[in-house]
């Protein structure tokens, strides 16, 4: 699994070490962190048999992963699993990665016992050089490796408790760590096409295939509309995809806009006494009176708030209204 930056899309790799997780969390996983992440990718490991295997290539489609989870259904998982070997696939994945987007690793691990064909310290050693996050969710009991391996590397090691422990679990890695101050910048191409909607009276109109139709057997047919790559004209009927002919990356500005408020969160606003505040006595967000006995200080703007719409600011809007009316965007913009 991996976080996007700004300008890009990201890579990873999730791995199912077991038969016994359920599908239907893993599939919300993929859901969720797509809705959150929307122009990130994610690949997914299976290991068995002491051996590790790519159930799905790095991709941005959920319905392919989706579709790949509820296959591994019927898959026997039988032998001893190999931590590094799948870690190592991982690792020839996403060292190949450039160098500002986010790898990471998320393992799903069942197991109390992994068999590996070498000393998997070391390889935690190169892991930790390519700058490989990886984090571990155990669904047995806690096992030292996994516990050197998330220290080593920067993730986290949790043990879940029952069902909703794991969904919170698997919930608290949907959004990605904030952009780190040593990550590389790049500019990266992207297109932001609009849908367009043929008229039936338009004599030019051309009904056309979709780009995503090669993929799937479930994508409408023959249609009028739809999004066009604004480099090779090569239609689609969603967003984010990265065009097949070109290989330009096409989104949204809401997609860019979702990606990045992880990548670069809102401050938290400096929290003072309501008796040791002198300033005025309304919220500078809901205009309502200051009653609470805490107020929240943009510590950039100086406005002050109260702590629903300090809440609703960090949760929800991501940005301060007082910055933005202090400095307005360009009317070209």
């Amino acid at each position: 699994m991996q976080s996007p930056e700004v300008e890009n899309s990201g890579c990873g790799a999730l791995h199912l070490l077991s038969s016994s997780i359920d599908r239907l969390l893993l599939e919300y996983f993929v859901e969720e962190y797509f809705d959150q992440n929307p122009i990130s990718q994610i690949g997914i490991i299976v290991t068995k048999s002491k051996r590790a295997e790519k159930l799905t290539e790095l991709s941005g489609n959920p319905r392919k992963h989706i579709a790949s989870l509820k296959k591994a259904v019927d898959m026997t998982c039988h032998g001893e699993p190999s931590l590094y070997n799948s870690l190592n696939l991982a690792m020839q994945t996403l060292k190949h990665m450039p160098g500002h987007t986010s790898r990471e690793v998320l393992i799903i691990f069942s197991s109390l016992t992994t068999c590996d064909p070498s000393n998997i310290y070391d390889l935690i050693k190169s892991l930790k050089a390519a700058k490989i996050r990886v984090s571990v969710i155990g669904l047995s009991a806690e096992v030292r490796v996994c516990t050197v391996l998330a220290r080593e590397t920067g993730g986290t090691y949790h043990v879940i408790l029952d069902e909703s422990h794991y969904k919170e679990l698997l919930t608290h890695h949907v959004s990605p760590p904030p952009a780190s101050s040593s990550s590389e910048c790049s500019l990266i191409r992207m297109g932001f096409p609009q849908h367009t909607i043929a008229s039936l009276s338009d004599q030019d109109a051309k009904p056309s295939f979709s780009m995503a139709h090669l993929d799937s057997s479930t994508e409408p047919g023959l249609t009028l509309g739809g999004y066009f790559c604004p480099q090779c004209r090569a239609k689609y009927s969603e967003l984010p995809v990265e065009c097949k002919i070109c290989g330009l990356t096409l989104v949204s500005a809401p997609h860019l806009a979702r990606s990045y408020h992880h990548l670069f969160p809102l401050e938290a606003f400096q929290e003072v006494s309501l008796e040791e505040y002198n300033g005025e006595g309304f919220c500078q967000g809901c205009l309502g009176e200051l009653k609470d006995q805490h107020v929240y200080i943009c510590t950039v703007c100086q406005n002050v708030f109260c702590v629903d719409c300090d809440l609703f600011i960090h949760d929800s809007l991501h940005c301060c209204p007082g910055c933005i009316h202090k400095n307005p965007a360009p009317s070209g913009v």
